[in-house]
């Protein structure tokens, strides 16, 4: 944990955090400070960085600044461990490459995916003078990481979905369900649905998000008709087929159906639904980030469904930026990676010597990304703006912009 108790000074911010152009386009690539619309950030007291001598770099480095920073990816977890860790690594290195005179340094070190193996890179990092961790992306990696780092004062700005290892000073910077279920429920809310029913998938996930979805819907003021929990085994989808029939009798008093699952879950309970006579032509369907695939938005059994997502502007952008860099398009959540080395050039180029410390990282105007607003809670969470799309049947299309200020909600 950030010791912040022994303060070296007091350092005013008084510049704003410059945003680079992305490859020629009106696009802001780098993360800016999103107080920095006419507002001072004032002081914050933190700690100082550690001026002392570090151990020389080993291992993979990239870019040339003088504050080191830890990249810890999953580099020997093999299969899909060591893909997202090969595009994270591109995003970085892209990240950088679209940050003009950025002064960091990353140390790029292999957790293997393990709690052991996120210690022992985090351990390496912070000997070779890292002042910040990115990553790990697995919660056991996280976990391990996190109590080197803790023990060291260093941040960690992971990218794990696992809430259980958020933690003051160990921040997440991934798409949490909760931001999903919070910004599609009071969307709902706001269109006057306030009857609600959900279909919720047994195990850690959906635990989850019913917890948020009670939560949300208690804060809107609606009411729960039913919750009805269910159980994928492989293929077999006979209990959610059942469940799905269970919730018949009450959706005549049903406003919104909550579904958060993606893959085929959704448009299956749609077709038993229509297979049984249900009605549910007044009900709205709503869902997650997992409907945003290619083949929801196709489906026409889906159309008129609404779901919470980035805005995909800077994606679209990113992706045509980091497919030209290294043949591919890039996976959704590359831009984890990019957003995270932005953070850490930005604000080693406009904080100063208390560039990470916890109240510049937990700043409550937050940041700006390729994916939009953000910011860091003080448990670890964080908080996205979301757009609300709609399903057409032959695509998407965006309902309720992303807010652009936190302080206001637009």
């Amino acid at each position: 944990m950030i010791d912040t108790g022994v303060l070296a000074g007091l350092a005013r911010i008084t510049k704003k955090v410059q945003s680079s152009v992305f490859a020629g386009c009106a696009l802001l690539s780098a993360l800016v400070l999103a107080g920095c619309m006419g507002s001072n950030l004032g002081s914050y007291p933190g700690p100082s960085i550690n001026s002392g001598e570090p151990t020389a770099a080993t291992g993979e480095v990239i870019g040339t600044g003088t504050v080191r920073v830890g990249l810890l990816l999953p580099m020997s977890g093999g299969g899909s461990a060591t893909s997202i860790a090969t595009v994270f690594k591109n995003s970085a290195e892209l990240a950088l490459a679209n940050f003009p005179n950025s002064d960091i340094q990353l140390l790029v070190k292999d957790t293997a995916g393990t709690a052991q193996g996120g210690r022992a890179a985090a351990q390496a990092a912070i000997a070779e003078g890292a002042e910040l961790i990115l990553g790990p992306v697995f919660a056991p990696a996280v976990s391990g990481a996190a109590a080197v780092a803790r023990a060291s004062g260093v941040p960690v700005v992971a990218f794990s979905t696992d809430v259980s290892v958020a933690a003051r000073g160990t921040y997440l910077l991934s798409f949490l369900p909760q931001n999903d279920v919070k910004r599609i429920i009071g969307y709902a809310a706001s269109q006057s649905k306030r009857s609600f029913a959900a279909l919720i998938p047994e195990g850690t996930y959906g635990a989850v998000i019913e917890a948020a979805f009670r939560q949300e819907v208690g804060r809107t003021t609606g009411r729960i008709v039913s919750i009805q929990h269910y159980k994928l085994e492989g293929t077999d989808s006979t209990d959610l087929v059942a469940k799905t029939n269970a919730l018949a009798s009450s959706m005549k008093q049903v406003d919104a159906l909550f579904i958060p699952a993606g893959g085929g879950v959704a448009p299956l309970v749609v077709q038993t639904m229509t297979a049984n006579g249900t009605n549910i032509g007044s009900v709205k369907m709503l869902g997650t980030g997992q409907w945003d695939t290619a083949s929801m938005q196709s489906n026409p059994l889906m159309a008129g469904g609404w779901y919470p997502g980035p805005e995909t502007t800077g994606f679209k952008a990113f992706s045509s930026r980091y497919q030209g860099a290294y043949g591919s398009a890039p996976p959704r959540n590359a831009t984890l990676a990019y957003d995270g080395v932005t953070l850490a050039a930005g604000l080693v180029r406009s904080a100063g010597p208390q560039r990470f410390a916890t109240s510049i990282l937990t700043n409550k105007d937050g940041f700006l990304g390729i994916d939009g607003l953000f910011r860091f809670l003080p448990n670890g969470q964080n908080e996205r703006g979301l757009a609300v799309f709609q399903l057409t049947g032959s695509g998407k299309q965006a309902i309720s912009p992303a807010p652009r200020d936190f302080r206001t909600g637009n």
